[in-house]
């Protein structure tokens, strides 16, 4: 006959595994483990005790008792419980201070086992947005027998790989353009969580540069991340507008947070016209100029989806001020611009309403400053097949119109033919806006195809509207809003969206409501690609 005590080892084991599984249940994703020896703390022994004694034991619980009853005073309220120490582990090669300066305020302020559990996710998310780490994990763990109520914070890290990069070749049809472009990453170089980067962007049509940055995360004596960076960026808006801009510059990031944003920028801009056929008001802009400014960004994004929205909302504020600094030929100007959005279920077909609207007004400043000119590159420009409901940009988008495709113009230079010395006219340059508002209904649905519907294939049916306007220069004395109002252009149409991973594409039908006769809208199929 067995000995009686040989079979009670298995359901034993059998307990202690499905402790183990109670755990993992308990710990939301692996953003806090917690230890089963919290449960031994001196203040639930009396009632695990009693509970052991109900159930027939006459004796102390089982682990897994001891665990279910940790679950029930988890569920019933706050248990009291602070950390004791933070060990961390697996960082060859990333200094301690730089893992502290992000954990340590989210435990610290930490006095039960729920806000620990949070503080736990907190740390996660942050170690993570480093880009250092391959894997973050996070466990609580019981503290010292002789100081009960008490948790060690035990992180574990896997560094990343030092260099990372990346090429492609990138297409926009809706701008007939292409660009090649690369980047290279050297992550952690100094252990202080360092991220050294490199990248290139040549287009065949439009744009290219070379830019290069480094950004720090938030050590002890800092309480934001750094960020500079040096940029060489050429632009060729000789097709729209007469003139290739150069600029080479430095930007530091000076506050960086969740929800706003710090910067300030020193570039050296220079605005040339190759094809001598630049009107007289792009001509008179032309040379170079110095910018000094700083910005300040404060956005919230509240919304399901950037890709897809279906619920919530998302605001963002742009406040730009240049010409801080004694040179003559600083550019001096105030630029804001305002973004909400919203997205409403409606309950079928998974489809929702986006709405949205966006204003900007850019202005100098200084003596006269109603009679001077807004520098050119600052002014806004309306048109293009960015979709308006992923990205918060301000007052840009407007489906059914080129890139810079309505607004203010003014006609080019007269160039002689070389052929039979009569003049011909290359067209207009459009200036751009001093003050730009726009807006956007947007309605998406599922479609009736199953294969569809699981890649996240859907339709939609848009109308938008916007309009520009000249206020400086002493334009401003016959602005008017009825007129502003009722020379708003605008567009409607449908089409089927592609959501990916990394943008969204669009194939649209675009019909023109109303444009103007130096606009440039068309009606007919038009692809978007937009990013989030």
């Amino acid at each position: 006959m067995a000995d009686p005590s040989e079979k009670d080892q298995n359901p034993a084991a059998e307990e202690k595994k499905e402790e183990k599984e109670l755990q993992e249940a308990g710990n939301g994703g692996g953003e806090g483990e917690t230890d089963d020896e919290n449960g031994e703390e001196e203040e639930y022994e009396e009632e695990e005790e009693e509970e052991g004694a109900r159930k027939g034991g006459g004796g102390p619980p089982s682990e897994r008792e001891k665990v279910q009853s940790l679950f029930r005073r988890l569920s019933s309220g706050p248990v009291r419980l602070r950390v004791h120490d933070v060990v961390i582990r697996g960082n060859a090669k990333t200094k301690d201070s730089v893992i502290e300066a992000e954990v340590l305020d989210a435990f610290r302020s930490a006095s039960t086992m729920q806000e620990l559990l949070q503080a736990a996710g907190v740390a996660n998310e942050r170690l993570r947005q480093l880009e250092v780490f391959d894997s973050v994990s996070i466990t609580l763990d019981a503290g010292p027998p002789e100081l009960p109520g008490t948790s060690n914070v035990i992180i574990d890290v896997v560094e990343a790989k030092p260099l990372t990069g990346d090429i492609g070749i990138f297409t926009k049809p809706e701008a007939r353009s292409w660009s090649l472009e690369g980047s290279v990453k050297l992550k952690n170089l100094f252990g202080y969580g360092d991220i050294w980067d490199a990248s290139g962007a040549y287009g065949w049509d439009q744009a290219s540069e070379i830019s290069a940055g480094l950004s720090l995360p938030r050590l002890k004596a800092i309480s934001t991340p750094l960020v500079g960076r040096v940029s060489l960026l050429s632009q060729d808006w000789l097709k729209f507008s007469s003139y290739k801009e150069r600029l080479l510059g430095l930007s530091f990031g000076l506050l960086s947070t969740a929800r706003h944003n710090l910067a300030y920028n020193l570039t050296w801009r220079t605005l040339t016209d190759p094809t001598g056929m630049a009107s007289k008001s792009v001509r008179r802009l032309l040379g170079h100029s110095l910018l000094s400014s700083i910005k300040y960004t404060y956005k919230i994004d509240r919304r399901d989806s950037h890709l897809r929205p279906t619920r919530g909302y998302a605001f963002l504020s742009s406040t730009q001020v240049g010409g801080l600094g004694p040179d003559s030929k600083s550019l001096r100007f105030i630029r804001q611009e305002f973004d909400l959005r919203g997205a409403f279920p409606l309950g079928f077909y998974n489809s929702a309403l986006n709405v949205g609207v966006a204003a900007g007004v850019v202005l100098p400043w200084g003596r006269g400053f109603m009679d001077l000119p807004s520098p050119l590159p600052e002014r806004f420009y309306v048109g293009g097949h960015s979709s308006p409901v992923c990205n918060l940009s301000g007052p840009a988008s407007l489906l059914g119109f080129r890139i810079r495709g309505l607004g203010p113009t003014d006609s080019r230079r007269f160039i002689p033919s070389k052929s039979d010395d009569s003049p011909t006219s290359p067209g207009s340059d459009v200036l751009g806006g001093d003050l730009a508002v726009t807006g956007f209904a947007d309605l998406s649905f599922d479609l009736p195809i199953k294969l569809f519907r699981e890649s996240g294939i859907h339709g939609h049916v848009f109308v938008n509207a916007g309009n520009l306007a000249k206020l400086t220069e002493n334009k401003f004395k016959d602005f008017s809003f009825r007129k502003f109002g009722e020379s708003f252009r605008s567009s409607a149409g449908f089409g089927i969206i592609f959501p990916t991973k990394l943008f969204r594409m669009e194939i649209n039908y675009c019909y023109i409501l109303k444009q103007f006769e130096h606009d440039h809208g068309k009606t007919g199929i038009q692809f978007n690609f937009s990013s989030p």
